[in-house]
C-alpha cells in the first residue's frame, strides 16, 4: 500500500470536492439510489484518491488494507469497490484482484466519443430552456483558484456536470454521469503528462460566456470543439469522428 493511501483516515469524506451534488436548476434531476453511509464514505474517499492521482492507474486495491485505513469492516469496502467498478474507475479480476483502471488511447476515445455525442446536446437544451448556470460559474471560479492539479481536476469535473445536468432530460443526465468519473480519470492521466489546463480554462470561460448570453448553438459548438481537441491532443491514436455537429459526413 503506498504512502498516499495510508494518509489520514477520515479527511476525504469532509472534502466538498468529492460531493456529487450539483445544483441543476430543475426538480427532475437524477436521484441516485441511497447508499449506506459507511459505504458512501469509503466510496467517496477512494474515488477522490483515484481522481486526484494519489491512487495510480494499475495500483492494487486490497480490501483488508482499505478497511484498516478507513476504520471499517471489509463489507463497505467491498460494496464501494463494486460501485466503482460499475462506474469504470476500478477493474475487478479473478486473478489480479481489484486495481485502479489504466488509461490508454482506446479507453480515452471511447469515453470522449460518448461525451461528444451527448454533452453538447445536453448543454444546448439547458441553455435553450433558460436553466440557471450558477453552479458552472462557481466551479469555474474554483478551478481558477485551485492551487494543485487535484483541486483543478475536481472543479473541472463539476463544471462540466453543471453544464449538462439542467438539460431537462434526467435520462440524458444519468447517461453522462455514467462516464463522468472515467472522463475525469482520463484528464488526470493526460494532465500528468502534459499540463494543458491553462488553455482549457480559457475554453471553459468562452463556453460559459456563450451559454450565459443565451447562445445555445454557439455554446454547444464550443463545447464540442473543446472536448474533441482535448482528447485528440492528449491521445492522438485511434481518433473517433470529432467533426463539428452539423458538418459534412
Amino acid at each position: 500500500m503506498t504512502r498516499d493511501l495510508r494518509e489520514g483516515r477520515m479527511t476525504a469524506a469532509a472534502s466538498p470536492a468529492t460531493s456529487p451534488a450539483v445544483s441543476s436548476g430543475t426538480s427532475s434531476a437524477p436521484t441516485p439510489t441511497p447508499i449506506p453511509s459507511r459505504t458512501q464514505f469509503v466510496l467517496d474517499a477512494i474515488r477522490d484518491r483515484i481522481l486526484t492521482g494519489r491512487l495510480a492507474p494499475g495500483q492494487a486495491l486490497v480490501e483488508t488494507e482499505l478497511a484498516a485505513l478507513f476504520g471499517v469492516s471489509k463489507t463497505p469496502v467491498r460494496e464501494a469497490l463494486k460501485t466503482l467498478a460499475g462506474t469504470g474507475l476500478v477493474v475487478m479480476s479473478q486473478y489480479k484482484g481489484v486495481t485502479v483502471r489504466t488509461v490508454d488511447a482506446d479507453m480515452a476515445h471511447q469515453v470522449y466519443d460518448v461525451r461528444l455525442l451527448l454533452e453538447p446536446e445536453a448543454l444546448r437544451r439547458a441553455v435553450g430552456r433558460g436553466a440557471p448556470l450558477d453552479a458552472a460559474r462557481e466551479a469555474l471560479a474554483r478551478a481558477d483558484e485551485a492551487t494543485d492539479t487535484a483541486e483543478r481536476s475536481l472543479a473541472n469535473r463539476d463544471f462540466h456536470r453543471a453544464l449538462y445536468l439542467p438539460c431537462g432530460n434526467p435520462l440524458l443526465g444519468r447517461m453522462l454521469d455514467e462516464v463522468r468519473d472515467q472522463a475525469a480519470l482520463v484528464s488526470t492521466v493526460a494532465w500528468a503528462a502534459d499540463p494543458s489546463w491553462a488553455g482549457e480554462a480559457a475554453e471553459h470561460r468562452e463556453i460559459l460566456r456563450l451559454a450565459l448570453d443565451g447562445d445555445a448553438d454557439g455554446a454547444a459548438s464550443a463545447l464540442h470543439a473543446h472536448i474533441a481537441s482535448f482528447v485528440r491532443r492528449a491521445f492522438p491514436d485511434g481518433r473517433p469522428d470529432t467533426r463539428p455537429e452539423g458538418g459534412p459526413r
